[in-house]
């Protein structure tokens, strides 16, 4: 396996993975964004394929082995506290997130992780993981901080055997585009 970082040839994987990761919240979006000629998948693909937002194959670093794409890791760098986004613009269900996100600005924020089910257990969400203090430091940051729903166990294991701690909370606004209730639990950690 190798990890490579993304291409615009790379936009299908990232936004394959990225439903897988997004626990309902890109497809929300993208099904309010996209023509109606399109699918939420294409249209997630087409921004994936361009540089002009976080959700990109710029900030995405691929696990690639076998063939093909076999996991991603999608992260980039927090605005400042100065550039902090307005909460009053955001839909309910996103503010908690966003919220969690203005706790660590100027971090290394890992968005999305995923792996194909195909792929899943063998160690490549960890190796993707392990790369995060080059890619923090590449943008300057000595801090990496990632969002895990209460409800995701699995996901919550990983980050804390790779030492990430719970720093903050935010209690969980129920939408119909994920099944989750309860709390949203910011972690972090030093690299």
């Amino acid at each position: 396996m190798d990890i490579i970082s993304a291409t615009p040839d790379h936009g299908l994987a990232i936004a394959e993975l990225a439903l897988m990761a997004g626990e309902g919240i890109p497809a929300h979006f993208w099904d309010l964004a996209r023509r109606p000629d399109q699918s939420s998948l294409e249209y997630g693909a087409e921004r994936a394929a361009s540089p002009g937002q976080n959700f990109s194959y710029r900030n995405a670093h691929l696990a690639v082995g076998e063939g093909r794409v076999m996991g991603m890791l999608l992260g980039y760098r927090l605005p400042d506290a100065d550039a902090a986004e307005d909460l009053e613009d955001l839909p309910d269900f996103i503010r908690p997130l966003v919220e969690l996100e203005q706790c660590v600005p100027g971090s290394y924020y890992i968005n999305m992780l995923a792996t194909y089910p195909a792929f899943r257990g063998q160690g490549i969400g960890t190796a993707l993981m392990e790369r995060v203090p080059e890619w923090a430091h590449a943008k300057g940051c000595d801090l990496a901080s990632v969002e895990v729903f209460e409800q995701s166990p699995g996901a919550m294991q990983l980050y804390q055997r790779l030492e990430y701690r719970i720093v903050e909370s935010r209690e969980v606004v129920p939408h119909p585009c994920y099944p989750y209730t309860g709390k949203v639990f910011l972690l972090t950690k030093r690299v």
